[in-house]
């Protein structure tokens, strides 16, 4: 058996602020720097202590994971950071206000866009500042791999190839991993560990700031899985996450 631990980055300000950020590097909240920090004590607590972390390159994830390593004194394992592990791209979505997007586009299409399986949201412009190729992080991109726009079809897309190429040799030797990342690349990865359909994933959600912890099978398959901590507090904010996602926030 070994250990897979996955995390939801903390609340950022744009999360706070109720506004699409997909690849828009913002910060923690205040709310969000708290959660890094009681993810850390929830992992001490059940004595969950990561031998090697992976990561996005958005500061948001990056941060929950320094926090969180630090509150255990593991701040010095190996951290990997992948764009394959970064959010869903929103495309044209990106920097608008979800509630005024609902407003102006109506409930359903902002509920495809936001949480079906393959439809994504309007695509950036090319020359659009927000467009991967524009940002010097992603400027290595081939134009045919950089997303203007993608649905979580397209997530997992890119994002599994990092999962059987980076972490799952990690995980075969035995070593504890956590994943730090956002919520639909790790809504990706739990589709596939606990193979849920195409048409039942839309219902899926990940609280932020709580451990989600798995135990794999030589096969790395999930023997069982579990969110650390009060269980009533796990189920509120889980709730609270699919509030969001019927009212298009």
């Amino acid at each position: 058996m070994t250990t897979l631990v996955l995390l939801r980055h903390g609340e950022s300000v744009w999360n706070l602020e109720n506004v699409f950020t997909g690849w828009t590097d913002v910060a923690l909240s205040d709310q969000g720097v708290r959660e890094g920090i009681e993810a850390g004590e929830l992992l001490a607590d059940a004595a969950i202590m990561p031998d090697v972390a992976y990561t996005s390159v958005l500061r948001r994830a990056i941060h929950t994971l320094d926090l969180t390593l630090a509150e255990i004194g593991r701040s010095w394992v190996p951290v990997h950071k992948s764009w394959r592990l970064n959010e869903r791209h929103y495309g044209a979505l990106q920097g608008l206000n979800k509630a005024k997007t609902l407003e102006l586009h109506g409930a359903d299409l902002v509920h495809a866009w936001r949480r079906s399986y393959a439809t994504p949201p309007p695509p950036l412009d090319r020359d659009d500042s927000r467009h991967p190729l524009n940002d010097e992080r992603y400027r290595w991109m081939p134009p045919e791999i950089a997303p203007a726009a993608e649905s979580l079809a397209d997530v997992i897309q890119r994002m599994m190839p990092y999962w059987y190429d980076a972490i799952v040799p990690e995980l075969r030797t035995g070593k504890t991993v956590i994943v730090v990342a956002h919520g639909n690349s790790l809504r990706s990865l739990v589709k596939h560990l606990d193979q849920i359909s195409d048409e039942d994933i839309p219902s899926l959600n990940i609280p932020t700031g709580i451990p989600l912890v798995y135990e794999l099978n030589d096969s790395l398959t999930a023997s069982t899985s579990r969110y650390l901590g009060d269980q009533e507090a796990v189920a509120a904010a889980t709730a609270a996450v699919e509030a969001q996602a019927r009212q298009g926030s």
